[in-house]
Order: C-alpha cells, then structure tokens, then sequence
C-alpha cells in the first residue's frame, strides 16, 4: 500500500513537472513585440542630458555572439556616425534586464546598438522630418541586418516614427561633456523663485543595506531617467528621487512607486 501511495506521488510530481516546462513562455512574457497601451507623457519626451560616464561591466566585450554571428564592440565612441534604418521595441521588453545590467523601460530616452560602447549618448535625427532626439545607448540589438538601431518607444514617438515602425536616421555620437561657458542670466522673476523652492523629493525608502541601496538608487535613475541620491543619516540610507519641480510628473512616479513595490513611498521637500 505504501509501495502504491509513493508511486502515485511520483507520477503526479513528474506530471506536474513537464505541464510547468510545457507552459513554460521563455524570459519574455510576450511571444511578439507591441505598442504600449498609452503614448508617452510630456515629461517622457524631454531629452536625456549627456553626461560622463564609465563603460559598464556589462555588455562591453570585445566580441559577443548572437544567432552565430560574431559582433565586435568598439572601444570609443568618439567621431562615429551612422546613417540608416531605424526601428523600435517596447511592451515585450519593458522591465526587462538590458545588455549592461539595467532595466529597459520604453517611456525612457534610451536605445540600442550592436557595436558602441555602453553607455553611449547619441543625437537620433529622422532623415525624413529633421525631427531629433537625443537618447542613452544601454542595449544591445537590433539583430537584423537591415537596421542600425533600435530605439525606445518613447524616442521613436517623438522622431514621429510610428506609423511607418521604421525611419531613415543619422546617429552622431556625443562624447563632449565639457561645461559651455556661463552665460550671465537676468534675475528671475518672483514666479520662477516660488516654482524652484517647491522643488521636491521623492523617497523611495530607507535600509541599512549600503548594496541593497546601491542597486536600487542605479535601476530607478535608469528606469526613470530621474536624479536618484543615497543621502546616509544615523547608519541610514535613504534612496531618494529628485528635484522633481512638475507636480504632475511626481505624482505619477510616486504612483509607479507604490505599484511596484514601494508602498511607503513619499514626497519630501
């Protein structure tokens, strides 16, 4: 009797086993790419600003393969330029890890290339429209031989890319981070003073964990493309998101926040 009880647990183990791999979908959720249910906001479409940054750990082999053909990474940046088709991805990787660790997130100003180092910035300009976009290379792809890059939904959206999927661009890098010279502004009036002092925070939350805050501080700014600071108190890290001046666009992060895991999120001054 035992013998038949042991058995039947077994088969029942083993049959539960292959129904999970049976269903099993892959790392993407999604078999096919598609549009977000909603276009970008104001905020999403604002250009990502340049910045110096080191090359990440990963993704910045000398070579990597793909589909058996062999890629190679160059080493900088500076002067490369590329004309050619562009195209986008969105719903189907949004969340996902990207080539150097980070979070892909498609109401982002970011893309990805096969052969710059990552991170990369570069001016995005439509061939067809003049229009143009400044992005943060972080990925890498596309993978079909007909394309140059691929582009986040967001600054596809704003190249004006969307009906067609694809668009004829130039790419020019940019590696010149160096300060402009200070242009003496005239003293703001009394709105723009009261618009600055009501610059707020947003805290995400707060951990004893020095790693735990690194990691999280690292991933937010990449997903929101937000200024993220650890500022440390009492043995204290607090993972905090800002300024954020539009009222507006607080408010929608904070709800993301809650959402996502976050619930004792706030806004701080």
């Amino acid at each position: 009797m035992q013998k038949t009880i042991l058995l039947t647990l077994k088969f029942v183990l083993l049959l539960f086993f292959v129904t999970a791999c049976s269903n099993s979908s892959g790392r993407y959720q999604q078999k096919n790419d598609s549009k977000p249910t909603r276009i970008p906001t104001k905020s999403e479409l604002v250009d990502i600003t340049p910045r110096a940054e080191p090359h990440s750990r990963g993704g910045n082999k000398s070579q990597y393969q793909v589909l058996g053909k062999t890629y190679s990474v160059l080493k900088s940046a500076k002067n490369f330029s590329q004309t050619g088709t562009a195209s986008w991805y969105g719903e189907k990787f949004h969340g996902h890890l990207t080539s150097n660790g980070e979070i892909y997130n498609m109401y982002a100003m970011s893309a990805a290339h096969k052969n710059l180092p990552l991170p990369t910035y570069l001016k995005v300009t439509n061939n067809a429209n003049n229009k143009s976009v400044i992005v943060r290379v972080n990925d890498r792809g596309p993978f079909h031989q007909d394309r140059i890059i691929d582009l986040s939904y967001s600054a596809a959206y704003k190249l004006g890319m969307m009906k067609t999927g694809v668009a004829n661009v130039t790419i020019t890098a940019i590696t010149d981070f160096s300060v402009p010279k200070q242009v003496i502004a005239p003293k703001p009036k009394s709105s723009s003073i009261v618009k600055t002092s009501q610059r707020k925070y947003i805290q995400v939350f707060a951990t004893k964990n020095e790693t735990l805050a690194n990691k999280t501080a690292q991933a937010l700014q990449s997903l929101y493309q937000i200024n993220t600071i650890i500022p440390k108190n009492n043995d204290i890290y607090r993972i905090q998101m800002g300024p954020i001046s539009d009222t507006k666009q607080l408010n929608t992060i904070l709800a993301n926040l809650k959402k996502s895991g976050y619930p004792k999120a706030f806004s701080r001054k």
